[in-house]
């Protein structure tokens, strides 16, 4: 799970409307609290998680205390798009 947030801090900025996330059968989803679990135990705040089409989908802030918007596979969990929202 540490790779996954590692790579957090290689992607670029970008304006998100939304992250085209594979597809997968609802069964092969892994678990929401697996992974909002995952989140607080890096540091993350959660201020809104929830599924945006394919995708789960975490506002909230890091551990440095800068907002963050998340885009993560059902499946895998990686990270499919971040931003740091601005104030």
């Amino acid at each position: 799970m540490r790779f996954i947030f590692a790579l957090l801090s290689l992607l670029p900025l970008q304006a998100l409307a939304s992250a085209d996330c594979p597809v997968y059968p609802k069964s092969e989803w892994a678990a929401e609290e697996t992974l909002k679990k995952a989140l607080t135990d890096e540091g993350y705040t959660i201020k809104k998680f929830k599924v945006d089409g394919n995708c789960y989908e975490m506002y909230g802030r890091n551990k440095e205390g800068k907002k963050v918007e998340i885009y993560f596979d059902t499946k895998t969990l990686a990270i499919i798009k971040a931003e740091g929202l601005k104030e």
